[in-house]
């Protein structure tokens, strides 16, 4: 099962906007030593939406390379294309990855029935274990519980990271799944509370800054150590809250450009953190106890 603190990794840009493997090769291994479970490698904090198709095979493929078995790798390949989803899995399909995480289909609103067959198709074309991405907030379409049960009844879906935010999702879903179903919050506001009530663990933006911090949060929500978990969380939130002052990733890339890690590019239309951010970003972080130009979160 898919558990803990799995990161939505941000991908490294150099000064001539390419993707930076020695930087990447940092961050790797800055989550290896902090003891993040695993990374999702060219989500949405990864900037997919950005990536060249052989951009973003090979930069799955050499991520899942630098970690070496030693933290889970979830590869980023869901499209609003059916076909072009099934393509790009299948393209990293014999890397060392461990599975897939596969995002409801963006801007052309398929109904359920549509996002079912969208799910099973995706899943019967490849051999490692999918993991549903339900965020309506960016896809508009929305992948409700009953449809969820569905695709839970398929032998290779074995996860949902439930981007709602609704608390009430997790219940709901739980009620039409088996137990060995993963549930994953997709919002770091609210994992503490997640976790305590049955889920599984997150994929997480503020993991990129705050790693030892959301994997130790995560694994005592999970041993029912609730004051020491909400003491964590509470030191959490400040930078929760800075890290979607502007559309993820624009700031969490900014913060981990300060802490030393990588250079503080991105693609556009996406553009760096406003100046008018950047106090709040920097208080908030070293509320959290991250140490600025270094990897010492």
């Amino acid at each position: 099962m898919f558990k803990g603190s799995l990161v939505a990794l941000v991908t490294p840009f150099d000064s001539a906007n390419a993707v930076d493997y020695p930087a990447l090769e940092r961050l790797i291994e800055f989550h290896v030593d902090a003891g993040s479970d695993g990374l999702v490698i060219a989500g949405t904090t990864g900037e997919s939406a950005t990536l060249t198709r052989g951009e973003h095979v090979e930069l799955i493929e050499r991520a899942a390379e630098m970690a070496a078995g030693r933290l889970t790798v979830i590869a980023g390949t869901g499209s609003n294309s059916t076909a072009q989803t099934v393509d790009l899995s299948k393209a990293v399909g014999g890397t060392a990855i461990d599975g897939y995480l596969v995002v409801v289909p963006y801007y052309n609103k398929p109904t359920q029935e549509g996002l079912y067959r969208h799910f099973a198709t995706v899943a019967d074309a490849v051999d490692k274990p999918v993991i549903l991405y339900n965020v309506p907030g960016r896809t508009v379409a929305d992948l409700l519980p009953e449809t969820t049960g569905r695709l839970a009844a398929h032998d290779n879906i074995v996860a949902i990271k439930d981007a709602t935010g609704d608390m009430q999702r997790l219940p709901d879903i739980r009620a039409v799944v088996s137990d060995d179903f993963g549930l994953l919050s997709g919002d770091d506001f609210t994992v503490r509370p997640f976790i305590e009530k049955g889920g599984h663990g997150v994929i997480t933006v503020s993991g990129n800054v705050v790693p030892r911090q959301m994997a130790t949060l995560c694994r005592l929500a999970a041993d029912g150590k609730a004051a020491e978990a909400k003491a964590i969380d509470d030191t959490l939130m400040p930078l929760n809250d800075a890290l979607f002052a502007e559309s993820n990733p624009i700031p969490v890339k900014w913060a981990v450009a300060q802490m030393g890690l990588m250079g503080p590019g991105i693609r556009l239309p996406l553009t760096e953190l406003s100046e008018s951010q950047h106090t709040a970003m920097l208080e908030a972080m070293r509320t959290a106890g991250v140490g600025l130009g270094s990897s010492d979160a």
